[in-house]
């Protein structure tokens, strides 16, 4: 594997974590051990331990259920603020543990900065969606975020780069629809 491979699978992996760390730790193992994800290197490999996947996967339910209710969402994302980054850098060491040492601090940095952005854009997201009162926008809301992470967890090995450049077009995506709404909302009050 060349390191711009490798690297763009530390990002993409970067960029599952920083929307949900748990969710992407619990499916990373889960497809390693079934099959559907192979080549993670040592000591990522550890993922697949049936006792990191329960934990990962109980987390990944907790979170669901918090991020259900209205007020706890944001509050939840909020706390997340001190966890992603860190946890998206970490995961982004690992996938580039096997490369040099210029390539695991490039992926450490990159990973972080990218698993905090990524998480800013959510926690904007979760904000705005918390003013509506009704439920149905956080559950869809956490739908597609599992959905997105499985994607990105299932795809990184196979398409590094297509699958890296697809999470940051999404990306970009949602943030432009949360400045929208950040917009229409400002308006909306000062009116």
């Amino acid at each position: 594997m060349t390191a711009a491979f490798a690297l763009a699978q530390a990002l993409a992996l970067a960029y599952a974590g920083g929307i949900s760390v748990y969710a992407t730790v619990a499916l990373l193992g889960i497809f390693e051990r079934w099959g559907w994800v192979s080549g993670v290197a040592s000591p990522l490999d550890a993922a697949r331990s049936p006792w990191v996947i329960g934990l990962a996967f109980t987390l990944t339910v907790v979170e669901f259920v918090a991020t259900l209710v209205p007020g706890l969402a944001s509050a939840w994302e909020a706390v997340h603020s001190v966890i992603r980054p860190p946890a998206a850098a970490a995961l982004a060491v690992l996938v580039a543990w096997h490369g040099d040492a210029s390539l695991i601090l490039a992926a450490g940095l990159l990973g972080g900065a990218l698993g905090l952005a990524t998480h800013a854009t959510k926690l904007g997201v979760r904000v705005a969606i918390d003013t509506s009162p009704e439920p149905v926008t956080n559950f869809g809301a956490s739908v597609a975020e599992l959905t997105m992470v499985a994607g990105i967890v299932a795809f990184a090995w196979r398409h590094p780069v297509a699958t890296l450049g697809v999470a940051l077009a999404m990306w970009v995506g949602v943030l432009l629809l949360v400045r929208t709404v950040w917009r229409t909302m400002r308006r909306a009050v000062a009116s």
